[in-house]
């Protein structure tokens, strides 16, 4: 035992200091300091201290019941009266219940105590087994040797995260057993002591084992803790910052609609109800463009100013991008609302001075009365009237109505109809000619969908396109519309060609190209003869991915022809790059193409454009002769509209080309 505790006492001179100065010995077997590892020892302790001091309590009463006819009774009862005693005593006083009541400074007294009162207790305890040793044969004193084993390795164990009273109980309890039993001629005396050093010293070298883990599992623990108190201090920053926009400095988006839902349920509480008022910008995207991003945000910040600075204001604040939204006084009536609308319409006209440059710009404004059930329905309101304001001009104010009430509510029975209908029975087709102006000859024919929701009205796309992208149908759509125009008006069997137009979303979905394909060909028709639609506006949110689905579709034999251009493409140049056959000039320049030179002007560009390309020029919406003969006369060749020919159903629109072929023959 002693050669053992001598190589542990070792190591700690291992670094030429003395043992109390090692750093090695005293981080491992001392327990480490600090309020947080006070309360893990405590707590850790209380649960295994009541039970050690149970077990030797236990220990006394069996060798004191062993010695009962052996030793004298003034000998055997110290054991289980005092020292069982005062066991008792600190198996009630270290419960934990107790610990957890006693304060930090009062815990860190009883572990510096318990170690020194935990080694005396046991030099006793050994003393008083030492004392009845001598009374008792060979086999009583062999019952010692168990007790006082069992009592030392449970009590070793026990204490692994207090090693240093472990080893401090080890050499109380092996110096005066060791001598005793080597001087009193049992038989297996050496074998004994040599048990016991050896097992004690590896269970010493357990402890120490255990303690340290005990101690990295703690500073984790520690760390871990620290890091969710800083996380938590972070995110209640984060919760504070999150409420206001960066870029303007007033609310955020967040913060708006947390202050609709605030107003909606106090207005549910018998409250008037406040007004809601979304504002959009018109001309930013030009200042954007013009000025630069830094322009842009001087506009933002510039419109939240004056939003605030407003009267009759509640709160305002950005939704994002160039949208604001602007809750009003609930005492406010429809004129004064529409007032307040205008006031702030005004106030959005002053020009913004940026870098030398004047920034002039307006805002279009929807106001609702927040009469909704939820906050998407207020916003939903808004949006609708700020739409219609759009539609009227740059800066207008428009106050939802109840008539608007009802256009949205026949706008949501259209939406789920179209959602829930078969596309295959709701849609009809129709076919406007395009004529060669030199020939007069139709060489093609334009495929137009209609969709009815009630099997009397019929809309065009442009009033349900909407619906099917907010339904996630276009792809059904477009296959649907293929399909039947494929089966019903087979022109390239006369010689001509179908247009088939196709969504934005349509060019830029995986896969279109592959399914198209397969539908021409199981029609038999001849993938030239399919000349695809796409509109400017699906080049423009994407242009690399909708370069990569062009050419994938000419790439199956597709012609591909760019629809209603001229109605808002950034530049002419980027044209040249796409893989196009032809380019459909809006039918907006067509309209003033007689009377408006800009327009011939623009007209004449790209006509130009196209035969600089070498691809063909078609015009749409031509509607009286002034117009074909000014597009004539720029040069065009291709024309299509009412002027020209209505569109009108699959049999009229072959027999029209049969009946045009055998004119021009004739």
């Amino acid at each position: 035992m002693f050669t053992g505790l001598r190589s542990l006492v070792a190591r700690g001179r291992r670094f030429g200091r003395p043992l109390r100065n090692a750093r090695p010995f005293s981080s491992s077997w001392q327990q480490r300091e600090g309020d947080n590892f006070t309360l893990a020892y405590a707590r850790s302790l209380s649960h295994r201290l009541p039970l050690l001091y149970l077990v030797v309590v236990f220990d006394m009463l069996l060798v004191a019941f062993r010695f009962r006819h052996i030793a004298p009774v003034w000998l055997i009862a110290p054991g289980p009266m005092f020292l069982g005693g005062f066991a008792l005593w600190r198996a009630y006083y270290w419960r934990p219940a107790a610990v957890e009541r006693r304060a930090t400074a009062v815990l860190r007294r009883d572990l510096a105590s318990m170690s020194w009162l935990g080694a005396f207790a046991s030099f006793l305890f050994a003393l008083w087994g030492m004392a009845l040793y001598v009374h008792g044969d060979w086999e009583a004193q062999s019952f010692i040797h168990y007790i006082f084993a069992v009592t030392l390795f449970s009590g070793i164990l026990g204490l692994g995260h207090s090693p240093m009273t472990a080893l401090r109980i080890a050499i109380a309890t092996t110096i005066p057993t060791t001598g005793q039993i080597l001087f009193s001629g049992h038989p297996n005396a050496v074998m004994v002591v040599l048990v016991q050093v050896v097992v004690t010293t590896l269970l010493l070298l357990i402890t120490n084992g255990h303690h340290r883990d005990f101690v990295r599992l703690e500073l984790s623990r520690q760390q871990l803790t620290r890091r969710e108190r800083e996380a938590a201090r972070l995110a209640q920053e984060n919760l504070l910052q999150a409420t206001i926009d960066p870029l303007t400095g007033g609310l955020n988006r967040r913060a708006i609609l947390d202050r609709l839902a605030e107003d909606i349920e106090r207005s549910g509480r018998g409250v008037q109800r406040a007004w809601l008022a979304l504002i959009d910008l018109d001309g930013f995207k030009h200042i954007n463009d013009t000025y630069g991003h830094a322009a842009g945000d001087a506009v933002l910040q510039a419109v939240a100013n004056r939003l605030g600075g407003m009267e009759r204001v509640r709160c305002s604040g950005r939704l994002g991008g160039d949208e604001f939204a602007v809750v009003l006084d609930a005492s406010l009536d429809h004129a004064a609302a529409f007032a307040i609308g205008t006031a702030l319409s005004d106030s959005l006209r002053a020009p913004v001075l940026h870098g030398g440059a004047v920034l002039r710009f307006s805002g279009s404004i929807g106001v609702h009365r927040m009469d909704g059930r939820s906050v998407s329905d207020c916003l939903e309101r808004a949006d609708a009237a700020l739409y219609k304001a759009k539609e009227l001009s740059d800066g207008a104010v428009v106050v939802f109505s109840p008539d608007d009430e009802a256009e949205l509510q026949d706008r949501a029975a259209i939406t789920r109809l179209f959602n829930e209908s078969n596309l295959a029975d709701r849609l009809k087709l129709v076919y406007q000619p395009i004529l060669d102006a030199e020939s007069g000859g139709v060489i093609g024919l334009e495929a137009f969908v209609r969709w009815s929701p009630d099997g009397e009205r019929w809309l065009a796309p442009g009033q349900f396109m909407s619906l099917a992208e907010a339904t996630g149908r276009t792809g059904e759509l477009t296959r649907t519309v293929m399909a039947r125009a494929l089966a019903e008006c087979p022109a390239w069997k006369y010689g001509r060609w179908l247009a088939i137009n196709l969504s934005p979303r349509d060019v830029m979905r995986t896969g279109t190209a592959e399914a198209l394909a397969r539908l021409v060909e199981d029609h038999g028709a001849p993938p030239h003869s399919i000349i695809l639609e796409v509109t400017e506006r699906a080049l423009l949110e994407d242009p690399k991915r909708a370069e990569a689905q062009l050419l994938a579709f000419r790439a199956r034999g597709f012609r591909i022809a760019l629809d209603d251009f001229g109605a808002g493409w950034s530049s002419l140049n980027q044209v040249h790059s796409l893989p196009l056959d032809m380019i459909k000039i809006d039918q907006e320049l067509s309209r003033a193409l007689a009377t408006d030179p800009g327009a011939r002007s623009l007209v004449g560009t790209i006509v130009s454009l196209a035969w600089q390309l070498g691809i063909d020029c078609t015009i749409e919406g031509v509607e009286d002769e002034a117009q074909a003969s000014t597009a004539r006369a720029l040069g065009i060749r291709l024309m299509q509209g009412y002027h020209l020919g209505r569109p009108q159903p699959a049999a009229e629109a072959l027999a029209l080309i049969a009946d045009n072929a055998l004119s021009l023959r004739a």
